[in-house]
């Protein structure tokens, strides 16, 4: 790791992250004033009042919008897969990008369900990362390279952004990343992922615990974290995310992997995150325990781990509906119905 912060790659990364805009409490007061004129009892809406207010605090709008969101699933591959830490071969990888342009993917039919725009980015799928456990995935110049590429997640515009991933083995990267920041034995961290056996979940835990010791003496630093023990998928979704939170773009998190991604910056600025939406709880391995951490109440808990941003475009349709009542909802005095009585 060089020595001389300013002189590291990651130096343009650790600027940004001192940049990152806070939310917009006119906005909010804003949104608020309207629900209290809405044709409902206080408060009714529950958490579906708090989203809104979330939209409009991270977009800088008293009406926010959904007109554009986007799902992005940003797909990579590992070299940690060669040591049988997956139930599918890393070929999967481009056949599951050949899923996704022919539509026939799971997150293909979510976003038509709902109006979500979708786009894929291939991370060099063909060419696997460094094997964690002997060498580093990436060297820093890579990951900010790939982290500057998951940046175009919001070039073309949007004004929510869902970020998700496919990669097999990436349960892997994403535990030994959680090992790494916050300690405790891998076997805490690792889960069945795609649906390992119990020979396979136990390779998957050497390899982290591997992957630890091998890289002990450089985890201090969160971005490094991310380039020794993440992969390309991981390092552009933080990119991603931490572009959008420049370009006030509020973001939706899908599970267990996108989460490490978001992990890395909130270890390195703990206000990182304060644009994110949990949109599910994985039943991944530690991702319940993850959101704790980094103080993320997930959208929905439906059992699922599948990956491809599924999660996350679940809770988007949620939003749209939540934003839909406070948008066109009717006020007390248009619909001509009574208030609550002074007491």
């Amino acid at each position: 790791m060089t020595s001389d912060p300013a002189a590291s790659p990651f130096a343009d990364i650790r600027r940004l992250l001192t940049e990152m805009p806070g939310p917009d409490g006119d906005a909010i007061a804003a949104i608020r004033a309207r629900d209290a004129q809405l044709t409902k009892p206080p408060g009714a809406l529950g958490r579906l009042e708090g989203f809104v207010e979330w939209l409009g605090a991270w977009q800088g709008k008293a009406k926010p919008t959904l007109d554009r969101p986007m799902v992005c699933v940003f797909a990579g591959s590992h070299g940690v897969v060669e040591r049988g830490v997956s139930a599918f071969p890393a070929s999967v990888n481009r056949q599951m990008l050949d899923n996704f342009a022919a539509g026939g993917a799971a997150i293909n039919q979510l976003c038509a369900a709902y109006g979500l725009g979708f786009r894929v980015f291939d991370l060099a799928v063909d060419l696997p990362t460094g094997d964690i456990c002997s060498g580093p995935a990436l060297d820093e110049k890579g990951c900010v390279a790939t982290m500057a590429f998951g940046m175009e997640a919001v070039a073309a515009g949007t004004d929510c952004l869902a970020v998700g991933e496919m990669g097999i083995g990436n349960t892997t990267v994403a535990a030994a990343i959680y090992a790494a920041l916050y300690g405790g034995e891998a076997e805490h961290w690792v889960g069945r992922g795609t649906g390992l056996d119990a020979a396979g979940l136990a390779r998957k835990a050497e390899a982290v615990r591997l992957a630890i010791e091998t890289h002990k003496d450089h985890l201090s630093d969160p971005l490094a974290v991310l380039a020794r023990l993440g992969g390309r998928e991981i390092a552009a979704m933080a990119g991603a995310i931490l572009a959008a939170r420049l370009q006030r773009v509020p973001v939706v998190l899908d599970g267990y992997v996108a989460t490490a991604a978001a992990a890395v910056l909130h270890a390195a600025d703990p206000h990182a995150l304060d644009h994110c939406l949990a949109g599910h709880r994985s039943a991944e391995g530690a991702h319940g325990a993850v959101l704790e951490r980094l103080g993320l109440k997930p959208v929905l808990s439906l059992n699922m781990r599948l990956g491809e941003a599924s999660g996350a475009a679940l809770a988007l349709g949620l939003l749209k509906g939540a934003l839909a009542c406070h948008r066109d909802m009717a006020t007390f005095e248009q619909a001509g119905v009574s208030g609550k009585s002074a007491e």
